[in-house]
């Protein structure tokens, strides 16, 4: 597969070929994991696909969840094991197969209170968890689980207090970048022949009779407004799913709620530990992930009300994560330590579809729907079975001739994974060339995989583009670059929040390299000295107003604080049609 760029001047081409009398076999709503995964499902059948995001790639739910690819050990205590199957086949065709660069193992410690039952008990869940994961036809993509003893915890896990466990349970599960992901399967799906546009917002459906025939939307960059013909129209904005429907004019369609999850960033040296941790809350279950330099905390699960564009880490929120972690930690977790907090919303499917709504194919984790002839909505689903989802849209959209052209995805590596074995084997040579140090290579092998050979191909070009960024040296300067000459990253935010996570990854989310970065950008991206100040000032807007809101005490509050900070490209309001 070629390598493709989605750039600014891609975004212009895609949307204006998206408008023209053509017209499209089908249009995605929503550039998430689920959209992005639609997008690369149907032009891997040979379809004509456009995908529009309103904001970034990524900017909802899917940049914000605990970046894990897991089976849910939560679903075999509901005797769930189809589900449990078919999520672990996933993780592994991702391990193994499909994006090996982005998704890595990760071991996890299941602490246990008592000797004798609850190992049996937990043991023989976890047993039957490994085996699910075996029943694929593929080898294995990760290790069995195995048993810790008392002692052994202390050893792999040093700062967990000796009195809250009797010994663990190690079994292994994956973790992802996930808005690297998504931009990964936008960039494949391009590479495929889709048409690709972000900061483009769905303002109307368009109808001949009751079918739905395309949309119209206006391109927030330049404020011009397109119409788009297809086929079929697939809805799937995730918490944005009620208002998405509501364009077409119609009542039927699906129910969906938002749950806020949050968590927290601290540093990887201020708790020693080799693993990552399971643990059983009464509201949830709380995680501590080992990330590259730091751990993730998370997360909490409690309804949300507010605007969903911008949900917040509140004072409240973080406290009872910071109280569940210190539970099991030697040395307590202060507010001192934490170096970042982000949320996200989880769809929460609704049992059953509205009325008017005149199919559905309801699975345990998603449901697929046609609310009106020539719309599809699905919502609900995990980051994990995003593959699944995607292939059960574009079945419900083609309907029987779904049966002439199916899905090949499982066999479609995403942009990185060819190459990458190669650019491993390279990487030693590129470390002595440039100065980079093992973690340096495993950071750029991990986010780009084989097209660090692309990389590196713009550092031979710009010398200085190998350095690191003088006030966030864990990210190259070619990093910043790569974001607007290959990610479509339009503005700075773009680049603080999703193509990197510096918003979160530095106690002053990325401040002493918004000069760095923006010299970087501007010649790339166009900008003047006066657009240059504009991207600094509404990102740290952005920042001091996310930081304001994790001390206020309720959502309201911080949903308020948050909203002192204007967008840096404004959503359009729409009224729904009656």
């Amino acid at each position: 597969m070629a390598t493709t760029a989605i750039t600014a001047e891609s975004r212009a081409q895609a949307l204006a070929q998206m408008s023209d009398e053509t017209g499209l076999d089908v249009l995605v709503v929503g550039g998430g994991v689920t959209g992005a995964g639609i997008a690369l499902d149907a032009a891997t059948r040979g379809l004509r696909v456009g995908i529009v995001e309103a904001q970034d790639w990524a900017s909802g739910t899917s940049s914000r969840s605990s970046k894990l690819v897991h089976g849910g050990l939560r679903y075999l205590q509901m005797l769930d094991f189809n589900l449990v199957h078919e999520a672990l086949t996933e993780r592994d065709l991702l391990l193994s197969e499909l994006a090996p660069h982005l998704v890595r193992p990760v071991p996890f410690l299941y602490p246990l209170k008592h000797h004798v039952w609850e190992r049996f008990y937990v043991g023989s869940g976890i047993a039957l968890y490994d085996a699910l994961a075996s029943l694929s036809k593929r080898r294995r993509a990760t290790r069995f689980h195995k048993h810790v003893s008392h002692s052994e915890l202390g050893r792999v896990f040093p700062d967990m207090r000796p009195d809250v466990a009797v010994g663990a349970i190690q079994y292994w599960d994956a973790q992802v970048d996930d808005a690297r992901l998504v931009v990964t399967l936008v960039r494949t799906a391009a590479a495929y022949g889709a048409l690709a546009a972000s900061r483009t917002q769905v303002v109307e459906m368009t109808r001949d009779g009751e079918r739905v025939t395309g949309a119209v939307v206006v391109d927030l960059e330049s404020g011009e407004q397109h119409t788009i013909k297809a086929k079929a129209v697939i809805n799937a904005t995730g918490v944005w799913t009620e208002d998405t429907e509501a364009l077409a004019g119609t009542d039927g369609g699906l129910r969906v709620l938002a749950s806020k999850g949050i968590h927290i960033v601290v540093p990887r040296s201020r708790i020693r530990g080799e693993r990552g941790l399971i643990l059983q809350t009464e509201k949830s279950v709380l995680f501590v992930i080992p990330w590259q330099r730091y751990w993730i905390i998370g997360t909490t699960d409690t309804p949300y009300t507010e605007d969903p564009v911008h949900p917040v880490a509140t004072a409240e929120d973080i406290d009872y994560v910071l109280e569940r972690a210190n539970a099991v930690l030697k040395d307590p977790l202060t507010r001192d330590d934490i170096i970042g907090t982000y949320a996200g919303l989880r769809p929460l499917l609704q049992p059953g579809t509205k009325e008017g709504t005149s199919s559905a194919k309801v699975s345990r984790e998603h449901t697929t729907a046609s609310p009106t002839p020539g719309l599809v909505v699905i919502a609900g689903g995990k980051l994990t079975t995003y593959r699944v989802m995607a292939k059960d849209a574009v079945d419900f959209a083609l309907g029987e001739e779904a049966r002439t052209t199916p899905s090949i995805t499982d066999r479609v590596p995403l942009a990185g994974a060819v190459g990458f074995t190669t650019a491993r084997r390279k990487a030693r040579g590129w470390a002595e060339t440039y100065g980079w140090t093992k973690d340096r290579c495993d950071h750029l092998l991990s986010r780009y995989g084989g097209q660090l050979a692309d990389l590196v191909a713009m550092i031979e070009q710009q010398p200085d583009l190998a350095r690191p960024l003088a006030g966030a040296p864990d990210y190259l300067r070619v990093e910043v670059a790569f974001a607007a000459t290959h990610e479509q990253a339009l503005h700075l935010e773009d680049v603080m929040l999703h193509r990197t996570r510096l918003v979160y990854e530095r106690k002053d989310g990325g401040a002493a390299a918004l000069d760095e970065i923006v010299d970087i950008l501007a010649p790339i991206l166009g900008w003047d000295a006066e657009r240059q100040e504009a991207e600094k000032k509404a990102y740290l807007a952005l920042r001091d107003a996310e930081a304001a809101a994790a001390q206020t005490t309720s959502d309201a509050e911080g949903a308020l604080a948050r909203a002192q900070a204007p967008d840096i490209v404004p959503l359009r309001p729409i009224d729904a049609p009656a």
